[in-house]
């Protein structure tokens, strides 16, 4: 795979100009599994690195395999720079997000928690929640304290799926970003997809709110894709207001 043509930069207009100017490196859905050598992440990695960004978020489904098949592979992920910020997708917690998180050391785990960052001398808060499916993995996913979090203004909100995006909404959160759909993965796929989730990917806007589903990385199944590419995003924030 050539990483130039599945790399794109995409400006969002934001209301708060706190986040004006924030880059934002979106990756999702990297389904690493034992067929992953070890040179597609390292191409990976190495084509992130050379981009400028302020920090990186992961939205789920890193592993597609238990983790002690893919050590390597998550070891080489490890050396993306900057932060990095993560949830658990589905994938991840059928496979064992706490072994994940062992390898991950230099990321920053968000499930349930909020972080503070810096930007241009301005704080802008992350909040993060477990996958939905957490609730079958005996995780308790904490709306209510992230709701609160995500309040304060500027706030960036991370999940794994689109259906979370009415916590940004009701809350005013500036951003939400997720995964999930591989924007379908297979045409016509696509149209499954829009039976259970309200956005297949791309840019959307409700209320104060700038949603960004990621098409992913990898690939769920069998690796093809067709009318659903995969992507490696820029995400460039622009303050306007959001219409």
């Amino acid at each position: 795979m050539n990483l130039e043509n599945i790399f794109q930069t995409i400006e969002i207009n934001v209301e708060n100009k706190k986040l004006n100017d924030l880059r934002i490196l979106h990756l999702s859905d990297l389904h690493i599994n034992k067929k992953t050598s070890n040179e597609k992440i390292i191409n990976l990695v190495e084509f992130c690195n050379t981009l400028d960004f302020d920090f990186c978020v992961i939205t789920g489904d890193i592993i597609d395999t238990k983790v002690k098949f893919i050590k390597e592979q998550l070891c080489v992920l490890n050396k993306l720079k900057n932060r990095v910020f993560y949830i658990s997708g589905n994938h991840d917690l059928f496979y064992g997000l706490e072994d994940l998180k062992k390898e991950l050391q230099n990321f920053i785990f968000m499930d349930n928690k909020t972080f503070m960052i810096n930007h241009k001398n301005e704080n802008i808060y992350i909040s993060g929640l477990p996958d939905r499916f957490s609730k079958f993995f005996k995780i308790k996913r904490e709306d209510e304290k992230i709701k609160d979090y995500l309040k304060q203004s500027p706030s960036i909100f991370i999940s794994h799926q689109p259906k979370d995006y009415k916590i940004a909404t009701k809350s005013n959160a500036s951003l939400f970003l997720c995964g999930h759909t591989h924007g379908g993965q297979i045409y016509p796929f696509h149209y499954f997809v829009k039976l259970v989730q309200p956005f297949l990917a791309g840019l959307f806007y409700r209320k104060n709110t700038a949603i960004y589903v990621n098409k992913g990385v990898g690939t769920w199944g069998i690796n093809f894709r067709y009318k659903a590419n995969a992507e490696i995003t820029i995400l460039k924030l622009i303050s306007k207001t959001v219409e």
